[in-house]
């Protein structure tokens, strides 16, 4: 009889947490999609680069950082003034762990 695999059942947040990896892979994921809707918007408005930090009031190597989805690193004011120079609101949420 074949044994039943312990693996099955388990979440990938699970797992990622068992091996120290979620807050990691967790905070990677969220700058992705920011990084994103904020290119997108860009996109959106026609904007390069340079023309978004003169927006945001900030050089184009801080701009970088923040579109750089490997690099989790930002500050709630960073992100406001792009979100602003987009014209859209920041909202954050905290929920209970499961």
């Amino acid at each position: 009889m074949a044994r039943p695999n312990r693996h099955i059942g388990s979440s990938l947040d699970e797992l990622l947490a068992k091996h120290g990896m979620l807050e990691e892979v967790s905070a990677r994921a969220m700058k992705r999609v920011l990084a994103w809707q904020l290119q997108e918007g860009m996109k959106k408005r026609g904007l390069t680069k340079v023309a978004m930090a003169k927006r945001m009031r900030t050089s184009r190597s801080a701009l970088d950082r923040l579109l750089d989805e490997n690099d989790t690193g930002l500050t709630m004011d960073t992100l406001t003034r792009a979100a602003r120079a987009l014209g859209y609101k920041v909202r954050l949420e905290l929920k209970a762990a499961s």
